[in-house]
């Protein structure tokens, strides 16, 4: 898989560089031996506690000029809105632009934590938020200076605890579902993980052989990696150079704040059954490695870049499990 360089932006909770591909990373099944089984998902006692039962709900989905999810929102009967589906994001945020033109009453500010860093922002109190037929009232919503007037907002995990979200790329869905068990076959592999501050960390990866954590961001558009795994990298070049050179990018967070990052190649990543080859990361010192507890271990952020090499991506929150399906 390879990129082109260009500015980059990124997310609100996790990197995302909005890099071009000209290629795709090498992605394959693991054969594993007789006898060896795919490791089961987390245990139920540590998911999360289900949601009240809501209705399924799919919705057609599109992209916006940095390849980021977008999913219809009604806001207090009024939309549908763009906005941007992230994962990464603890909560759900709306644009400066459509807190005033939907004239949302200010509530306490709120710190939002970005990639860079945490900030007080202004916060607002929609009435009534709406994805599909699922909805949510009285919920406190920070009011971001997003850039570009295609994003109206970004939908964070907050409304989907317990449940299940797919990402179809081929289909142009997005999905929820109430939780449910799903196992490995054919071209399906599902992969154990564990919550960390709402999201989901995947718990069975490595690199090279060396143990690294993984967590799903679809508000990134490229993957990135923290102090700890770059510093693996550079141990592991000393002894087998990597493909390709080290590169500078410049970013940007959805809040206008910039940065710089370091774009290289890595040779093998495995998740789970799934092995991936010839992986484009982006390593900055982030914040976001620090609040989810991640700084002195190595990990990694997957972004929409490595996500769009598949059919779909299930992200289960109450089973504590990722299922992706491979093209084919």
């Amino acid at each position: 898989m390879s990129l082109t360089r260009r500015n980059a932006a990124f997310s609100l909770l996790a990197g995302a560089a909005a890099v071009s591909t000209a290629g795709r990373a090498l992605a394959q099944q693991i054969a594993e031996p007789a006898g060896v089984s795919t490791p089961a998902p987390a245990p139920a006692a540590a998911a999360e506690a289900p949601a009240p039962d809501e209705p399924p709900t799919k919705l057609a989905s599109q992209r916006d000029k940095f390849e980021h999810l977008m999913a219809p929102v009604d806001i207090n009967g009024k939309g549908p809105f763009n906005f941007i589906l992230d994962t990464g994001a603890n909560v759900s945020c709306v644009s400066h632009a459509l807190a005033e033109r939907l004239e949302l009453q200010p509530t306490t500010p709120a710190p939002v934590h970005t990639v860079v860093g945490v900030k007080t922002r202004p916060a607002v109190m929609i009435d009534t938020l709406k994805v599909g037929d699922r909805h949510q009232r009285r919920v406190r919503a920070p009011s971001l200076p997003t850039f570009g007037g295609e994003v109206d907002g970004v939908l964070g995990i907050d409304w989907l605890k317990g449940q299940r979200l797919v990402l179809d790329f081929r289909k142009k869905s997005i999905e929820i579902t109430a939780s449910r068990p799903e196992n490995s076959y054919g071209n399906r592999i599902v992969v154990p993980a564990k919550r960390r501050l709402g999201q989901l960390t995947i718990v069975d990866a490595d690199l090279s052989g060396h143990k690294i954590s993984a967590m799903i961001d679809s508000g990134s558009q490229a993957t990135m990696c923290n102090t700890a795994l770059h510093t693996l990298v550079t141990r592991l070049e000393a002894h087998q150079p990597f493909h390709g050179k080290h590169e500078e990018v410049g970013m940007e967070t959805i809040a206008g704040e910039k940065f710089t990052g370091e774009m290289f190649y890595l040779p093998f990543l495995r998740l789970g059954g799934l092995e991936l080859g010839n992986v484009p990361v982006v390593y900055a010192d982030a914040h976001v490695f620090d609040i989810w507890g991640l700084k002195d271990q190595p990990a990694i952020v997957l972004g929409m870049d490595l996500l769009t090499q598949f059919d779909a991506v299930a992200l289960d929150f109450g089973r504590s499990q990722v299922r992706f399906d491979l093209m084919g």
